[in-house]
C-alpha cells in the first residue's frame, strides 16, 4: 500500500512541476494582431441599397414583353458579392448582373425582363442573394395587365349560343 501511495504522489509531483513553462510565453504577438484585425472585420458587411426596390410597369398589353432596369450602391464596408438573382416564376427573367466584388461606395445594375402574363394586377418578386448581412435582399415588379383581345373575342365565339335554321 505504501508502495502506491509513493508511486501515485510521484506521479502528481511530475505532472504538476512538468508545466512550469508560462503559457502565455507561447502565444505570438503577431498572431494576436491577426487574430484581433480578423475579428474587427469580421463584423464588417456589405450593405445593398437598391436606388428603387419596385416598379411599377403600369398599364402593359397582355403578351407584351417588358423590361427595367434595377440600380444599387454598396453602402456597407465590404465588398458586395451577388451570387444569385431568383425570381418567383419563369415569366421573370433577371439577367447582366455583375458576380465580381462590387467595392464600398461602388454601384451596379441588373436588368429585369416581363413577358407580360398573367391578367390585371400582377406582382413578382426577385430575390438577391449576396454576401450582405441577412444573405437575401428583396424587390418587387408589378404591372396591370390588360386581356388579350384576341382571346377574349375566341372565347366570346365558342360560348355564343348557336343558331339553328
Amino acid at each position: 500500500m505504501k508502495k502506491i501511495i509513493l508511486g501515485l504522489s510521484t506521479l502528481c509531483l511530475i505532472a504538476f512541476t512538468s508545466c512550469k513553462d508560462d503559457a502565455s510565453k507561447k502565444i505570438s504577438d503577431e498572431n494576436v494582431a491577426e487574430a484581433a484585425e480578423r475579428d474587427a472585420n469580421a463584423s464588417k458587411f456589405p450593405v445593398i441599397t437598391f436606388e428603387e426596390t419596385e416598379h411599377d410597369f403600369g398599364e402593359i398589353e397582355s403578351k407584351t414583353a417588358v423590361e427595367t432596369v434595377f440600380k444599387y450602391t454598396n453602402t456597407g464596408d465590404a465588398p458586395l458579392v451577388i451570387t444569385n438573382i431568383a425570381t418567383s416564376c419563369g415569366c421573370t427573367v433577371p439577367k447582366d448582373w455583375s458576380k465580381e466584388p462590387l467595392a464600398p461606395g461602388a454601384t451596379g445594375q441588373f436588368t429585369v425582363k416581363f413577358n407580360g402574363s398573367g391578367a390585371n394586377n400582377v406582382t413578382k418578386t426577385i430575390t438577391v442573394s449576396s454576401n450582405t448581412e441577412t444573405g437575401k435582399d428583396l424587390v418587387k415588379i408589378k404591372a396591370f395587365v390588360k386581356p388579350d383581345a384576341n382571346a377574349t373575342s375566341q372565347i366570346q365565339k365558342t360560348k355564343a349560343p348557336q343558331m339553328q335554321s
